[in-house]
């Protein structure tokens, strides 16, 4: 079965992750494309998040904790 949803590069996705990590407060400074994967030749690399400080995790988890519905702690 062929999917008729085009296949976004791999870069394109990590920018729209990082804009919309920016726009809810979030900074991973380490997120990039997997090099080992994104120079392959398989269709979905792998997107490295990356580490971050616990400031930084603290608040992603906050964001992800109100998208879930689940309210702050």
């Amino acid at each position: 079965m062929t999917s008729s949803k085009r296949v976004r590069p791999t870069e394109e996705v990590v920018e729209e992750l990082r804009a919309a990590l920016a726009g809810a407060g979030v900074l991973l400074p380490s997120l990039r494309v997997a090099p080992v994967t994104g120079a392959s030749d398989e269709p979905f690399a792998l997107v490295a998040l990356g580490r971050c400080n616990v400031g930084t995790a603290q608040r992603l988890t906050a964001v992800l904790r109100g998208l879930a519905g689940g309210g702050e702690s």
